[in-house]
Parts: structure tokens; sequence; C-alpha cells
């Protein structure tokens, strides 16, 4: 499987912003997704998470209730609607896929495949 993120770019804070990430293959409906960020000279960290189904999603406390994760597998797109933003949601966010998986999985280590990366900054 093969990831491409994009939609990134620069928005103040309050406002909003939408990720894609297309996926190459016939097996993206077998994978779950997520996004994960990156802020400079910090780890990675989990952002959200959706089943291969789409019947289940799990978030950050720190975006619950202002991100969506979603999925179109007839796509194979996952998208991450961001509202509210927040000057500390600036990172390069990633999309990231996994085949097998336990309950509520969240570890970066674990997913099978990633995508590139696209820049979020929220100014201030």
């Amino acid at each position: 499987v093969q990831l491409q993120a994009s939609g990134g770019g620069l928005v103040q804070a309050g406002g909003s912003l939408r990720l894609s990430c297309a996926a190459s293959g016939r097996t993206f409906s077998s994978y779950a997704m997520a996004w994960f960020r990156q802020a400079p000279g910090k780890e990675r960290e989990f952002v959200a998470f959706i089943s291969w189904s789409g019947g289940s999603t799990f978030y950050a406390d720190s975006v619950k209730g202002r991100f969506t994760i979603s999925r179109d597998n007839a796509k194979n797109t996952v998208s991450l609607q961001m509202n509210s933003l927040k000057p500390e949601d600036t990172a390069v966010y990633h999309c990231a896929a996994i085949r097998y998986y336990s309950d509520h999985e969240r570890d970066p280590s674990k997913f099978d495949y990633w995508g590139q990366g696209t820049l979020v900054t929220v100014s201030s």
C-alpha cells in the first residue's frame, strides 16, 4: 500500500483544514488507518484512528471534539477534518496503515505503511 497525504497549509487559529490521504492498491479496505503528527523537535504522536470498515474511530484527547477522521473505501481515501485549529496543532501530519492491530492501537511502530506527510501551520 502506498500512501499520499495532501491538504496541509497555513491557517489562522480557529480555522479549519481538511487533510486527505490517497492509497494505492486493491487491499486498502483491509487496513485500518490513522493520522499521526510530528511537531519540530518532538516525537511523532497519535492523532486519530479509523477501523477498516469505518465503524470504529478514536482520537487523541488533544483533538477530540475538534477533529474527525473518515474514510471512503470505494475511493481508497481517508480524511481528517480539522476544526477549531490551535497553534499547538502545527505539525507535519502523516497517514498510516495497519493490517493487524490491537484495540485502540496508537503505537506508530506497529503501523505497516506511511505517507510522506503534509505540513499544517496554525498561526496565532
